[in-house]
């Protein structure tokens, strides 16, 4: 049997979230450079699904392809990080002061990896900004502007809205991150991560990282958005959204029901038991 309990997985979400802790900046900004470029990926692969098939759930079938590969490889994405982490604090009371430098890491590796490849996107769909985006990076464009000055358009409603999709987002990538522990096997862990990753994108939810690379791409072939419509409205309450949604709906919550119980204490003045 290539299961695991669910003690076992949450076992295993601790140690995760302390080996993450252990790693080297070197090593978290590498990591997060590679896991943002392949989500990026992952989610321009999605859109040309979605737009030459005309259904939206091919795409969502198809992007769950860049989580697998980030969680195969061992990369780092700040998103699962968030439900992570917090464990290895509970469990181990390492500082919350190094829970946040390394989330601010992988944040950046994720930004700078995001931008990279929606560079490289932007150039080759456009011929260098010769012709006019068609096809996905239209639709690039045209996302971009539906999560920034689409909420912006409903004010309050439209951070509150954002904010909610965010914390729905989280708890479902981050399944897919604890799913990944559920299996021994290769093929039981892609399908299991494959089931919440896909729920989440067919949705339309908010991952920060996600639009880490589609609002600055879409910016870079003529979405009507500034710097400011994209942290004000998406990037930074997404983020909190996501930092919710991962660490209390997933993380906290399967701690508190699945926690490994520690070993009992034999009682004092107990013979001890002779080994076999």
């Amino acid at each position: 049997m290539d299961y695991a309990k669910p003690t076992d997985v949450v076992a295993n979400m601790i140690e995760a979230g302390r080996t993450k802790l252990n790693l080297r900046v070197r090593d978290l900004l590498v990591r997060g450079i590679l896991a943002g470029a392949i989500l990026a990926t992952a989610t321009t692969l999605a859109f040309g699904a979605a737009l030459s098939t005309g259904q939206a759930l091919v795409g969502a079938i198809i992007f769950p392809v860049g989580l697998v590969m980030i969680v195969m490889l061992g990369l780092e994405l700040v998103t699962g990080s968030f439900a992570l982490l917090p464990l290895a604090h509970l469990e181990h009371g390492i500082p919350r002061e190094r829970v946040i430098i390394n989330w601010g890491w992988v944040f950046a590796g994720n930004l700078i990896g995001s931008l990279a490849y929606g560079v490289l996107f932007a150039t080759a769909l456009t011929n260098m900004g010769t012709i006019e985006p068609a096809g996905v990076a239209a639709q690039v464009v045209k996302v971009a502007e539906a999560k920034t000055i689409g909420y912006a358009a409903s004010g309050g409603a439209g951070l509150v809205t954002v904010f909610v999709k965010a914390m729905l987002c989280n708890w479902l990538v981050c399944l897919g991150v604890v799913m990944f522990m559920t299996s021994t096997s290769t093929v039981g862990k892609i399908v299991a991560t494959w089931l919440p990753i896909t729920t989440f994108f067919a949705q339309g939810y908010e991952h920060s990282v996600v639009n880490m690379f589609v609002i600055p791409t879409g910016m870079m072939m003529g979405a009507k958005v500034t710097a400011v419509d994209w942290w004000l409205w998406n990037q930074i309450p997404v983020t909190l959204g996501n930092l919710i949604g991962g660490g209390v709906f997933t993380g906290l919550a399967l701690y508190l029901t699945h926690r490994p119980k520690p070993a009992a204490k034999p009682a004092a003045g107990a013979a001890p038991v002779a080994a076999e």
